[in-house]
């Protein structure tokens, strides 16, 4: 395709992600006629691309849904939602919402909680290196301080708090399709994504953990993020709840008021 004058951005890019949008004015063929059917070729392979990364993006999501159900869905989202940037992995951040809001899932409500468990996974994938927190600098910290001790988070982790078995779910239709997960609708899960070092890392959180995790994470000192998860939980742990976030690298660094 060519241009015989030149075609409004926005009016093309309307046109692309719009089955129904006529082939924008200026856009021609070698012979220098409209043309609608390279338009059109070009409109689905876009299309079909962006489809594509959803489904690299969300292989759990594709999988609980089967290829078909999971193309359309990606399709309507694409039409609705077209990139913000050329980059590729930026794309899908609003998709989590899309299958939450969208009517003919809504007997499926666990799919967006899948489906936000593997952005996170993808953003703390793509995140900044950086070397976590030694744990042995935690006990060189006075034990009247300990208390007021801020940890600052590693920009890989990230929890992903559900009242859906979502770590269970994206494990049995992306991680270990081969094991014999039995998935319970009725229970609640909560994980933490790290990226120590190459590879991201999930761990299943223990009850009140993703309080726990949160506050610290949104700059809360050690005792109050402690507290808050002790009143939603009688049980909480937080010598077990901490040593799971030095162990896995939750931590970038620590300050100690």
């Amino acid at each position: 395709m060519a241009t015989s004058d030149k075609v409004d951005e926005t009016t093309f890019c309307e046109a692309l992600f719009d089955p129904e949008s006529s082939t924008p004015v200026g856009l021609v063929g070698p012979d220098g006629e409209t043309a609608p059917k390279r338009f059109s070729v070009y409109r689905n392979n876009v299309v079909v691309s962006l489809c594509d990364a959803l489904g690299d993006t969300f292989p759990a999501v594709k999988n609980l849904l089967g290829d078909e159900y999971f193309g359309a869905l990606a399709r309507a989202f694409v039409t609705r939602h077209p990139p913000k940037s050329p980059v590729l992995l930026h794309y899908g951040a609003d998709f989590a919402g899309f299958v939450e809001s969208f009517p003919p899932l809504e007997a499926y409500p666990y799919l967006a909680d899948v489906a936000r468990l593997e952005w996170a996974w993808l953003q703390a994938y793509h995140a900044t290196d950086q070397v976590p927190l030694d744990p042995s600098r935690l006990s060189s910290v006075d034990a009247q301080s300990v208390g007021a001790v801020r940890f600052r988070r590693h920009p890989a982790a990230q929890v992903v708090t559900s009242r859906w078995p979502v770590w269970d779910l994206v494990r049995a239709n992306r991680f270990d399709p081969s094991a014999d997960i039995q998935i319970d609708l009725q229970l609640a899960q909560s994980v933490l994504l790290t990226r120590p070092e190459l590879s991201v890392d999930m761990l299943l959180l223990r009850p009140g953990a993703d309080i726990f995790v949160c506050a610290l994470f949104d700059g809360a000192m050690l005792a109050e993020s402690a507290e808050a998860a002790q009143k939603a939980f009688e049980n909480f742990s937080l010598s077990d709840c901490l040593s799971d976030c030095l162990s896995t690298g939750a931590f970038a660094d620590l300050d100690v008021a």
